[in-house]
């Protein structure tokens, strides 16, 4: 029976079936003559002419631990061992499309939603994969990398996986998700013709619902905010901190990094943040959480592949099995993301933050409104490509809100809670 500790469906439960591919990508990826993409020998040429770099990507391999599940495949055949290996499977990854995993019988295995993830998970575990990715230099990097499996996910190409298969986006397992099983009434889409219309696998995953499939909860009462993304609830912070301790055990919200010491961190600060991740199969566009006017859009470079050392080899409960799931509240400091400010109608809210934050593959970012637009409460404010990730709403400390998770507890094992649906109400200082 497969564990459930893969949040959001990203790679398989069962930590076996990822092993098995693992496998067969580093076998393949040993056979493998061909050219490194442009991006990937820059990324070579970097590690082999930077010392400290070299350094750090050869220790990283070296400190997973010797034992299994960390070394060896269930077959006892070793995956990715060192960074020559690392960037032949990279450079496999860059012309394929995420996809079901199945076995020799059809039967599922699970999906391969992040591949350079799952590539470099237990490195990013160690302590010289911590350092390594926290450089400011190896993310350049990787953003050249990640915007050419981008351009690939964007390509015709791309849509091959777009079938009914049973590895197949519009599959039997596929259909069997219920983020899926109802997929053609949900989104819009065309049935009837090749990869039911869908021009790529991004234009694919960055779908549309059918008009009626997620009404705004509450459109006139600009007392209630909505779920800007279908996403479920991890935290709901109050008195965040201007500093903290963002790389400890708890993962502290620090809003002078989470913001990136933008001028509207003071009107922040003690305030509250609330934040919610998002599934592999779900819908990733960003929707605005309450009507008003944008006043402000920031785009903030940061990592791709980094988690804290407590999550690591050296943390208390072992390495996160599918890093940095664990460690949402640290890269809200720390990855590649972007804020909008939103300056809402309803003078009790004042101004509120959002925030999308970058996590692994999901390196895009893309807002689509403009500074000095007015939002409709429910109105699309941007999108997620090439995966999913987590997100933040912000608010002042002088605003009082009764929050309603939809009877769940927030966490790693909370649910979806449906975009544009209720999440909080203004409450009267009365």
């Amino acid at each position: 029976m497969a564990t459930p500790y893969r949040v959001g469906a990203w790679l398989p439960s069962d930590h076996a079936h990822l092993s098995h591919w693992l496998k067969a990508l580093a076998e393949k990826a040993n056979q493998d003559k061909s050219e490194f993409h442009p991006s990937v020998a820059k990324l070579k040429h970097l590690i082999e002419t930077d010392a400290e770099i070299y350094m750090l990507f050869n220790q990283m391999w070296g400190q997973i631990p010797n034992k299994p599940p960390y070394n060896r495949s269930p077959t006892n055949k070793p995956a990715a061992r060192n960074y020559l290996q690392m960037l032949r499977m990279i450079n496999l990854v860059l012309t394929h499309a995420p996809e079901f995993l199945v076995d020799e019988d059809d039967q599922p295995l699970g999906l391969i939603g992040c591949p350079i993830n799952a590539i470099l998970d237990w490195a990013m575990g160690t302590t010289a994969g911590y350092a390594a990715f926290i450089q400011p230099k190896v993310n350049r990097h990787f953003k050249d990398i990640l915007d050419a499996w981008g351009a690939y996910l964007m390509s015709p190409d791309s849509a091959s996986v777009l079938n009914e298969k049973p590895n197949g986006w519009f599959g039997c397992h596929a259909k069997a998700t219920k983020e899926l099983k109802h997929f053609d009434e949900m989104y819009i889409c065309s049935p009837e013709i090749l990869h039911h219309g869908f021009h790529s696998w991004d234009d694919f995953f960055t779908r549309q619902f059918r008009p009626g499939q997620r009404p705004v909860a509450a459109p006139g009462d600009d007392n209630v905010v909505v779920n800007a993304c279908e996403s479920a609830p991890f935290r709901c912070s109050h008195n965040v901190q201007r500093f903290d301790a963002f790389w400890i055990k708890s993962q502290c919200y620090s809003l002078i990094h989470m913001l990136d010491s933008d001028p509207l961190t003071d009107y922040f600060e003690g305030g509250t943040v609330y934040q919610a991740f998002l599934s592999a199969l779900s819908y990733h566009r960003w929707h605005a959480p309450v009507s008003g006017r944008i006043i402000s859009i920031k785009h903030i470079p940061g990592t791709y592949y980094s988690e804290p050392l407590v999550e690591g080899f050296n943390g208390p409960d072992g390495p996160d099995p599918s890093g940095p799931n664990d460690s949402q509240g640290y890269i809200t400091e720390v990855a590649t993301r972007a804020l909008v400010v939103i300056q809402a109608d309803n003078p009790a809210l004042s101004l509120v933050g959002f925030l999308a934050v970058g996590m692994a593959e999901v390196s895009t970012c893309d807002v689509t409104v403009e500074v000095g637009k007015h939002v409709s409460k429910g109105e699309q404010l941007g999108m997620f490509h090439f995966g999913g990730s987590t997100h933040c709403l912000i608010f002042s400390p002088k605003v009082k809100l009764a929050f309603d998770f939809h009877g769940q507890t927030p966490g790693l094992d909370a649910s979806n809670i449906p975009i544009n649906s209720a999440i909080a109400r203004v409450v009267s200082e009365t």
